[in-house]
């Protein structure tokens, strides 16, 4: 079965068409980075004009690196929540004048479920093994920090979440505070290689670091507004030399990504999880990746890493996902809405091993 995935949620415009959930024919991606950088953020209404112009070459490049027409699809899927109304209007808008067109089924995915599934793509065997189960995905991106807790028979339940910012977001503020530039995430990773981490101790919230027990029923959640403010505070009013910004970059990021492994592998050992898998475009960082696999390592846990060309915001994952709601003849119409909110409720996870939608 091949499905043509159409991902517009933030800021990339992409496509990517599918075989069986699994193999992936094409993944193409344009990127509006460079666009929204002098803006230290993504403006939605911008993003939505490039998603407008890209929209149609994206599509048409990913059928062309298939090898497929529009004639040969079986069914599309398109991202329809969460994410940024005027960005998911234009691929939602696109993707149901295909479907209608040619005579296509059509299903919304959810993105943040997107990303949970990208860490199968090149594993769906994890999915079909029950000594895996449950399995706890750690699901870090710009948008999104989440624990999410996945059942044999498809349930799918949110044990952590962040209280503030997503760990992108915390990462990409600071390189704002440090004048280093937009997206933060790649330029800390690759700062932070240069610096100490135990130069500076920058406290790590919702831990009991500080002898404050914490609330038992944020006892999985994370917050990085405390860490920011730290930040903010040591910089302020100060010059620094390279080696003084290395070893802070180096610092922050030793504390946001240590929160991030400290409550993952809580977790999955009180939930019994068998498999911890990291997944989002946060998951591309190299300390976070070392800290996580030396962590599960030590609990004698199996981790399963999102390759990082899949952990970016990406068609291929909503293709892949889609699929596996088009094998259970679970179709959306052409009045399906988009929401910018994630759900609070995942519901069922149509991958899991007995899952039935």
């Amino acid at each position: 079965m091949y499905i043509l995935g159409i991902e517009s949620s933030c800021d990339e415009t992409a496509a990517s068409v599918v075989q069986d959930g699994h193999v992936v024919l094409s993944n193409v991606i344009s990127s509006q980075i460079k666009l929204h950088a002098a803006y230290g953020g993504v403006i939605p209404e911008l993003a939505a004009r490039e998603h407008l112009k890209n929209v149609y070459p994206v599509v048409e490049a990913a059928l062309r690196e298939a090898g497929k027409s529009v004639e040969e699809l079986d069914g599309m899927a398109v991202t329809s929540h969460p994410g940024l109304i005027p960005a998911l209007l234009v691929g939602n808008a696109y993707a149901k004048g295909l479907s209608a067109a040619a005579g296509l089924p059509i299903v919304g995915v959810n993105h943040f479920q997107g990303h949970l599934y990208a860490a199968f793509l090149e594993h769906p065997e994890a999915l079909d093994a029950p000594e895996n189960y449950p399995i706890l995905g750690v699901v870090v991106s710009g948008g999104h920090t989440a624990l999410v807790l996945l059942q044999e028979d498809g349930r799918a339940q949110i044990v952590g979440t962040t209280l503030d910012d997503a760990a992108g977001e915390a990462l990409d503020k600071a390189a704002k505070i440090l004048n280093l530039g937009y997206p933060g995430g790649p330029i800390i990773d690759r700062l932070a290689k240069l610096g100490d981490e135990r130069k500076y101790d920058f406290p790590r919230g919702l831990v009991g670091a500080a002898g404050k027990p914490v609330p038992a029923e944020h006892k999985y959640d994370v917050s990085f507004s405390g860490v920011k403010t730290a930040l903010l505070y040591q910089v302020r009013e100060r010059t620094l030399s390279d080696s003084e910004l290395n070893d802070i970059v180096a610092s922050y990021q030793a504390a946001v990504m240590g929160v991030l492994v400290t409550k993952a592998i809580m977790a999955a050992h009180d939930c019994g999880a068998k498999l911890v898998c990291l997944c989002g475009g946060v998951a591309c960082n190299s300390y976070l990746r070392a800290q996580m696999q030396a962590a599960c390592e030590r609990r004698g846990m199996k981790l399963l890493l999102t390759p990082p060309k899949y952990c970016t915001d990406n068609a291929a994952m909503i293709a892949g996902l889609g699929y596996h709601y088009h094998k259970f003849n679970f179709h959306s119409g052409v009045d399906m809405p988009v929401s910018a909110r994630l759900p609070q409720d995942l519901g069922i996870f149509p991958l899991a091993r007995k899952a039935k939608i």
